[in-house]
């Protein structure tokens, strides 16, 4: 029983604790474009060779 007077003194504080990191993400934020990370990762930049890439005919690439 005597554990209750801490317990709920410490878990009203993490409420509150939680409350206020989630109102300052969505103050910053990080909650704005939630589509455009997973669209970015199928977008594939192997399509288009960069200087100095093997497909780019870079010989270092294929030497033994």
């Amino acid at each position: 029983m005597e554990s209750l007077y801490i317990l709920i003194p410490l878990s009203v504080v993490l409420v509150f604790v939680i409350g206020a990191v989630f109102w300052w993400s969505l103050r910053s934020g990080q909650y704005d474009d939630m589509e455009g990370p997973a669209y970015r990762l199928l977008m594939d930049d192997r399509d288009s060779p960069q200087p100095g890439d093997a497909a780019a005919g870079d010989d270092r690439a294929e030497s033994d």
